[in-house]
């Protein structure tokens, strides 16, 4: 058995479980979406000790760290960059988006900095980049992974859509036999007259 059919198996047994232990307890419902929340946590890289040094940083950690000046620069003239619903900068990479937001309703610390310092110290953009660099040890494996798995599942899809294309190619030629090519009639005559084609004969 392929790794590949186990991995389907087990996860279609483990659906077929939860879905058995939802019918026969109600509270099942509930503990299975603070499972989703505990592992989406976990795969942006939301875990305890993250939240610990977040609930570490003040005002001033913000405030005082050295940002270069042509990353000023860059911040006040793209101050208009599109913000998502939750107010998060869109210059932010998706999984960095969806960290920030995870982290603002997770922690409550950094989301009363975050108030404070928007934008009266720092623009919405300055906050994320000190933030992502403050946070970068703790966070760096997970964005790492999720990236792998991305570009792997990017290359899943490329391969499906490869394999569906040659099968489609096969099909066609299934279907459209090669006609068989008879020589020219002139080949068949006995005679030595060649047509004119244009081409020099030697």
């Amino acid at each position: 058995m392929s790794y590949l059919s186990w991995l389907r198996q087990s996860m279609s047994w483990k659906k077929k479980n939860l879905k058995s232990q939802e019918a026969t307890d109600p509270t099942c419902h509930k503990e299975t979406a603070e499972v989703k929340a505990l592992t989406e946590d976990e795969e942006f890289g939301v875990t305890e000790q993250l939240k610990n040094f977040v609930k570490s940083f003040s005002v001033d950690t913000f405030k005082n760290f050295p940002l270069q000046d042509d990353q000023r620069t860059v911040d006040n003239a793209g101050d208009s960059a599109p913000t998502t619903s939750s107010n998060v900068q869109k210059d932010l990479s998706e999984w960095q988006e969806r960290h920030a937001i995870i982290v603002l309703s997770r922690v409550k610390e950094i989301s009363q900095l975050r108030y404070i310092l928007c934008p009266r110290y720092l623009k919405e953009r300055q906050f994320w980049r000190i933030y992502f660099k403050l946070v970068k040890d703790y966070v760096a494996p997970y964005e790492i992974r999720a990236i792998q798995r991305a570009k792997l599942k990017r290359m899943g899809m490329e391969d499906g859509t490869s394999l569906s294309t040659s099968a489609y190619e096969v099909e066609m030629a299934e279907a459209n036999p090669v006609m068989s090519v008879s020589p020219p009639a002139f080949l068949d005559n006995d005679s030595d007259e060649i047509p004119s084609t244009g081409v020099l004969v030697k």
